[in-house]
């Protein structure tokens, strides 16, 4: 798969670079971005982010994984990520996101969302784009209700984080559904 640089209103969507790791170091190292992620742990120093950007191509090649960059269009800043991991032959893929806490309130993660979801649709001709995330996140889920996606299930204790169960909410969008939305109303606005 090729990774893609996607334009939105606001942002760059890019593939992330070498030169990237200090700030991703910076944004995803604040412990309140580890603490509302399942993935990213604290703390989290640069030859980590270096190592994280090193899987990108690799994963895109083998089809598996989509890591995009999100960086302010004015600035060229990076000021989080995008991503999906991506099961082919069962037409889906899993959206993933975080945003650096400077930034958060201001749309960001929906707008970076909302035009991977569209890619994962109408260029990678999915027919499901899943997420999840802690059930304490309202930030996250509030980005996945703004796309369109309907919750799906309440998985009890499923993760533990820090040495505590925490329970997740699982939305789901149908490639019909985000045909349907597209033609009423652009969810990306």
């Amino acid at each position: 798969m090729n990774r893609p640089t996607l334009t939105t209103k606001r942002l760059i969507l890019r593939p992330f670079a070498p030169a990237d790791a200090p700030e991703v170091s910076h944004l995803a190292g604040d412990r309140r971005i580890a603490d509302t992620t399942l993935n990213i742990p604290h703390p989290y120093d640069e030859s980590m982010a270096l190592g994280w950007i090193g899987t990108h191509a690799d994963a895109a090649e083998r089809d598996e994984a989509l890591t995009l960059a999100i960086a302010d269009r004015e600035t060229g800043r990076v000021v989080g990520a995008v991503a999906l991991a991506i099961s082919q032959g069962q037409g889906r893929a899993e959206l993933g996101y975080w945003v650096g806490v400077e930034y958060w309130g201001r749309g960001f993660a929906t707008e970076a969302s909302c035009a991977l979801v569209d890619y994962a649709f109408t260029t990678l001709g999915l027919r499901r784009v899943v997420a999840h995330c802690l059930t304490r996140n309202e930030g996250s889920w509030r980005v996945m209700e703004k796309l369109g996606m309907k919750r799906e299930g309440h998985l009890r204790q499923h993760v533990v984080k820090w040495d505590v169960a925490e329970d997740i909410w699982l939305y789901g969008v149908l490639r019909e559904e985000w045909n349907a939305l597209r033609s009423v109303a652009d969810p990306c606005t």
